[in-house]
Order: C-alpha cells, then sequence, then structure tokens
C-alpha cells in the first residue's frame, strides 16, 4: 500500500493543476503496487520448496528413516522458510543482500543434493560437475535458492524425469554456473520473454521461478541469460541451458568510496548504515576533517551538509574541485535557497539533498546511481562550434541567437520535439517555457538533446523549483530570461559556459 505521504503528495500536485507531475506520482504508485503484489506471489512460490522437502521427510519417518537425521532436515528446510520470508522483508524495503567471500560450489551441491533426495525427483538423472576452487562475492543461501530453482524448472520442463548437468566453471576467467538438460527445450516465440513473471509454458508453474532467479541474479551484479547449448560442450549437448555468469573477480573487490559531511552523528550513521554493505563509506564531522581525508585516497562521491561548523559545505565542494576536478558533490540543506543551489550548481553539484529526507530509498537509489556513472570528461568551452537553442517564443529564440553570435557561435533553434541529428552539438541552450515541453520535460529532453555536452536552461521567472529541477536534471545553469539586452545575456552564457571547463 502506497504511504499517506505519497498519496498526499499526489492530491496536493492534482489540487495544484500539476497533472504532468500528477501523472508521473500516480505512474510511480502503479509501478510500487505492481512490484509489491510481484514480491507477495515470489515468495509464496519461493515457499513451495521447502514445504515440500518437509512433507517428504514427514513421510520417511512412517517408513522408518532415522528420526534425527529427518528432523534435521525438517528444521532446515524450516529455516529456510524464515529466511525466504527474511528476503521479502528486505526486497520491500529495497535493502540489500548480505554477500561475503564464499566458494561457488558449495551451495551449488547443496541444492544438488536436497534435490536428489526428494521422491518427485527420483526419475532424473541429476549430474553435477563442480570445480571447487572458484571463489565469489555473494549470498550462499541466495546462490543455492537460486540453484534450486533452476533445477526445478528444468525437472518441469522434462515432466519429471532425463537428465540435468549442473555445472561450475570458468569462462573467459570468471566463475560460471550453468544448469542443462535434455528436455523439449524452449520455443522461439516464448525465449524472450523467459524472464517475466508468470511466463510459462507448463499450465501446472506459476512463471515465477526465472523472475526470482533474474532478482537473485541481479542481487550479486551477476547475468543470468539462455545461453546457446553448445557451452556446455559435448557429443550430445543439452537442448536448454541457463548460464549465470559472475563479475570479473578482478572487480569484485574494488569497492566505491563515499565521503560523508555531517556535523550531526546521527546523519553520519544513517549514510554508513544506508550504504555501508555497498561500498566504504567515511565520515567527517567538519569540512576541515573532510579535506583531511582528501589529502589520502581518492572518494567517487561526497555527500555534504551545506551548514558546517568552520568551512561550510559550498566551500567545500569548492576547494575539492580545486583538488581533483573531477569530484562529485552532493549538496545536503534543511535551509534551501535560490542562491544556494545557483551557487551550488555554478560549482558543478550533482544534485541537491532537502532535509529531513521524505523517502530513505529514493536517498539510496541517488547514491547508487552517482556512484555507479562514470565521471564525464570536462568539455572545452573553446570547442564549442554548434549550440542547439530550444526555444519556442520567436522572439526569445532570437535575442539568444544574437547572445551565442556574439560568443562566435552557431546556433540552431528547435521548436517542436525532434530526433536528435548528427553531430551532436557541443552544447545546448533551453527554455523552460519551451511548448512543446516545458519545466522538468524541457530539461529532460535538453539532455537527451546534449548528449553528453553541457546544457543551460534559461527561465521567464527564475524560482527555487526551477532551479532545482535544472540542477537535479544535469544543466550546467539555469539563468533567468528576464533582460532582453542580448548582450547581457551573452556574457551570462559565457560565464556558464566557462564553468564548463572548470
Amino acid at each position: 500500500m502506497p504511504s499517506p505521504q505519497v498519496l498526499s503528495r499526489l492530491i496536493e500536485l492534482l489540487d495544484q493543476g500539476k497533472l504532468s507531475d500528477a501523472r508521473e506520482m500516480a505512474s510511480r504508485l502503479h509501478r510500487e503496487a505492481s512490484g509489491q503484489q510481484q514480491l507477495t506471489a515470489e515468495v509464496l512460490h519461493e515457499v513451495r520448496q521447502p514445504l515440500l522437502g518437509i512433507k517428504a521427510y514427514a513421510q520417511f519417518l512412517s517408513e522408518g528413516a532415522d528420526p534425527a537425521q529427518v528432523s534435521q532436515q525438517i528444521l532446515r528446510q524450516a529455516e529456510r522458510i524464515e529466511a525466504i520470508v527474511g528476503d521479502y522483508t528486505r526486497l520491500a524495503s529495497n535493502r540489500p543482500a548480505h554477500r561475503e567471500p564464499l566458494v561457488l560450489s558449495e551451495p551449488v551441491r547443496r541444492a544438488v543434493e536436497f534435490l536428489r533426495s526428494q521422491p518427485a525427483h527420483a526419475a532424473l538423472q541429476l549430474d553435477a560437475e563442480l570445480a571447487s576452487e572458484l571463489e565469489i562475492i555473494g549470498n550462499a543461501r541466495l546462490i543455492e535458492q537460486l540453484t534450486l530453482n533452476l533445477i526445478a524448472n528444468a525437472a518441469e520442463a522434462m515432466g519429471g524425469e532425463g537428465r540435468i548437468l549442473v555445472r561450475v566453471s570458468r569462462d573467459e576467467g570468471v566463475p560460471v554456473l550453468d544448469v542443462g538438460d535434455w528436455g523439449p527445450g524452449i520455443p522461439a516465440d516464448q525465449a524472450q520473454a523467459i524472464f517475466e513473471p508468470y511466463v510459462t509454458g507448463n499450465t501446472r508453474a506459476s512463471g515465477l521461478g526465472l523472475a526470482v532467479c533474474q532478482r537473485i541474479a541481479a542481487d550479486h551484479g551477476a547475468e543470468l541469460t539462455l545461453a546457446p547449448p553448445t557451452v556446455m560442450g559435448g557429443a550430445h549437448p543439452p537442448s536448454t541451458v541457463f548460464r549465470l555468469r559472475f563479475p570479473d573477480e578482478s572487480t569484485v573487490h574494488q569497492r566505491r568510496r563515499l565521503l560523508v559531511v555531517d556535523d550531526e552523528s546521527i546523519l553520519r550513521q544513517i549514510f554508513v548504515d544506508l550504504m555501508g554493505r555497498e561500498c566504504e563509506v567515511v565520515t567527517a564531522e567538519t569540512a576541515e576533517e573532510a579535506l583531511e581525508h582528501l589529502a589520502g585516497e581518492g572518494f567517487d562521491l561526497i555527500v555534504t551538509d551545506k551548514n558546517l561548523p568552520g568551512m561550510n559545505g559550498l566551500e567545500l565542494a569548492r576547494e575539492a574541485r580545486k583538488r581533483d576536478a573531477h569530484s562529485r558533490v552532493i549538496l545536503m540543506t534543511g535551509y534551501p535557497s535560490l542562491v544556494t543551489a545557483q551557487e551550488a550548481m555554478e560549482l558543478g553539484v550533482l544534485d541537491y539533498l532537502l532535509k529531513p529526507f521524505d523517502d530513505i530509498r529514493e536517498v539510496r537509489e541517488l547514491l547508487r546511481k552517482q556512484l555507479a556513472a562514470p565521471r564525464p570528461d570536462p568539455v572545452s568551452a573553446r570547442s564549442l562550434k554548434r549550440v542547439d537553442v530550444l526555444e519556442s517564443d520567436p522572439d526569445a529564440a532570437f535575442l539568444i541567437e544574437e547572445a551565442l553570435r556574439l560568443l562566435g557561435m552557431e546556433t540552431r533553434v528547435v521548436r517542436e520535439v525532434e530526433t536528435p541529428i548528427e553531430p551532436a552539438p557541443a552544447a545546448v541552450v533551453v527554455s523552460w517555457e519551451f511548448e512543446p515541453a516545458q519545466g522538468s520535460r524541457a530539461v529532460a529532453l535538453a539532455r537527451q538533446t546534449a548528449r553528453g555536452a553541457p546544457f543551460i536552461v534559461l527561465a521567464e521567472h527564475l524560482s527555487l523549483d526551477c532551479t532545482l529541477e535544472s540542477l537535479k536534471g544535469g544543466a550546467t545553469a539555469c539563468l533567468p530570461k528576464l533582460t532582453r539586452d542580448a548582450r547581457v545575456l551573452s556574457r551570462e552564457l559565457a560565464r556558464a559556459m566557462v564553468r564548463t571547463r572548470d
């Protein structure tokens, strides 16, 4: 269910007549609701396997099986159910799975041995070729769960009898897990959609097993694909092979580094708990302490409060960029202002977080996105040739053209949404009031048109919301369009473009 705060925000947008933003919010709510429904279906699907195990071992008791061994297996399956429910809670709150160094063959072997012991799989020839020396950074229980699902999927496809081969090996230097079967194969018209929820060729199956496997693969930064049968070799290759390919081991240990600067200890701890499993988090109470950290090993991202004792966050951002022009900074503040937002943009700050945070999960996603993003190459203003101007007002377009000509630049005025042409422009100037796509949509269109080049937003009525949306969208600057003097506008554009060199 959506939170009351999210619903209130949707109603507020509707009351304000911001239909575009309201549609985006409603679409987000729909995606979240669909995601929760799928999560619920997945957890019910996953609970079936250990329940079948409990049922089978309970039946073994009536056949004279060793009670101690049976009770141990039943306890293990009950613990699996508990862990699966725990996974549902983790995924619902968007928390990453715990991972640690492990030998890949160990959880795979446990899955194979468990399924071999099941009466329902007595007619299967379940073979395993497991290289014992391959290590990954992963979650053993989730890898076991993924293996169980892949084997169960193959068994269902073959009607419970036939041969399945499970192999752990190395391919092109990285660990891989292959599960192949000699069943009927997957029809070509289903191959593209096989990992989507509820897609299955078995009328008795839920179609969720492979979707769960994809989720687990994503948790490990791995890639799960339907591979060519020939990858497993042999004179008679299997008809179907699923391959789980893990990340390059040489990059597994290269953790991103995040520097968090805030004089509130609880804020620093929140970021440690939020991102500590995904990257190395270093904290500092003051900007001066942060600079000491910056004097040593570099950081992939800096998150700093604006109002710090002594040197403030903006000054820290400026100093960080002096030391390293590629420094990436996100600014936090509980007291937003147009002046602060403009200065943050001038310093090349990536984003502007307002405290207190409405949704900590959104903060996590922002940090993940920025940590994963490659560092852009700086663009020199002296190399500019063509500037695309997205402006629907003829008078304003003429003014911008004159301002750019004074800087010795060519212009191409775009009055409608169009497919970007080649070559890409060296820069883009977009009007916040661009009629075909106004406001944040204009910013997104400018970013798409720029294709990595700098872009500048011009607004008839400059506001904090406009400036923040431009900053979050990646604009180099957000400038007022009040002046009708081409020379004044030319100077402002020149200042903004010079900043792209810094």
